[in-house]
């Protein structure tokens, strides 16, 4: 398939979670958002980026910081979510570019935290869930995580598995194996009804 300049964009994100049910008044937010740019023509990833975000209804948890390794030290001096947004709008042409993420976890998780806090949301209407393609391509019966997905896939898992930044890169890694094997959906197959 002929991708031309298509960059799209790969997000996964880390959020406030707990073992168990959040405290009360707590609601999950995302404490990190890892970007990575895949040049689909190129067949490479081309830009890795990310953002702390500072959360505002909630806290880490311990459970949360040996899951992600982010601290409330650390988020603390992290952005808004509001200006990560922005970013991700203006600097990553979130709004015009395809964008991918394992599951539809990440694109809910968005939707979710922008309605509530009336921020944009910065994506277009173009999103692809990986994890299905993949399912799909490697015929599979049923979805796998991504680290299972890098097994089967034959890739390794560079850098620390739930750290939003290593998590977008190791998906980019998964995107450009489906796309060499021609697995991957063009820009005009990814449009539907997926703006929140």
């Amino acid at each position: 398939m002929n991708w031309g300049g298509e960059l799209l964009n790969v997000v996964d994100v880390e959020a406030t979670c707990w073992d168990g049910q959040p405290p009360p008044g707590a609601v999950s937010e995302i404490i990190e958002i890892g970007l990575t740019v895949v040049d689909l023509a190129a067949g490479e990833r081309v830009g890795r980026h990310r953002w702390v975000v500072r959360p505002v209804r909630s806290r880490v948890s311990a459970f949360c910081t040996e899951l992600t390794g982010l601290t409330q030290a650390e988020v603390d001096r992290g952005v808004s979510f509001a200006d990560a947004c922005g970013e991700l709008a203006r600097e990553h042409l979130a709004g015009a570019r395809v964008w991918a993420s394992w599951g539809d976890y990440d694109r809910h998780q968005f939707t979710r935290q922008c309605r509530a806090t009336q921020v944009t949301y910065p994506f277009g209407r173009s999103h692809v869930n990986a994890k299905a393609v993949f399912t799909q391509g490697y015929g599979l019966r049923k979805r796998p995580g991504m680290a299972e997905a890098l097994r089967v896939a034959g890739l390794p898992l560079e850098g620390r598995h739930h750290r939003g930044e290593d998590d977008a890169w190791n998906i980019g890694a998964l995107v450009l194996d489906l796309a060499r094997a021609d697995a991957w959906p063009t820009r005009e197959e990814t449009y539907g009804p997926q703006q929140p």
